[in-house]
């Protein structure tokens, strides 16, 4: 997990070296914390653009909590469940490290934003929605591609599958 210097701030220093790509099958994951009441880490797919929302506290227990959170995200966007098992089987063990990716980095501050905004517009939705709702978004580097991060995600599990 490629997390931001504010995260690392509260989870502790990185454990990871910066050329450590991960052993998922979507790639690697970037995290930042969202400074709400209460605070809310907000991890993204680097091929995907997939977002995923968990609840940051305890901080001291983030790592062992973002597969199950990683997983029941997929499982909204109805993953196979060969898939999301191997995904929780390889973040088993998670450790943060610094961010490598800038346009990794953009796209979650824009996610960011637009998240506070669905957050308000609608208070009732559980992070879980938040993410579904925030995977429609498109993004940039998506656009020679699939155009938001659910697509992105759709077309890269049809291409593992065949």
């Amino acid at each position: 997990m490629r997390a931001t210097k504010k995260l690392l701030r509260l989870a502790g220093p990185s454990a990871v070296p910066r050329d450590d790509r991960g052993t998922t099958l979507l790639g690697p994951w970037y995290a930042t914390v969202l400074y709400w009441r209460p605070r809310v880490a907000l991890l993204v797919n680097e091929s995907t653009l997939l977002p995923a929302l968990l609840p940051l506290a305890p901080v001291s227990t983030l790592t062992s909590r973002i597969a199950e959170q990683i997983t029941t995200v997929l499982a909204a966007h109805h993953a196979p469940s060969a898939i999301i098992d191997q995904e929780r089987q390889h973040m088993e063990i998670c450790q943060l490290g610094a961010t490598t990716n800038r346009s990794v980095m953009g796209v979650m501050t824009e996610f960011a934003r637009i998240a506070e905004a669905y957050r308000d517009a609608d208070p009732a939705l559980d992070l879980v929605g938040l993410a579904v709702r925030l995977a429609e978004t498109p993004c940039g580097p998506l656009y020679g591609r699939n155009v938001s991060p659910d697509r992105e995600l759709a077309a890269t599990l049809h291409a593992i599958a065949t």
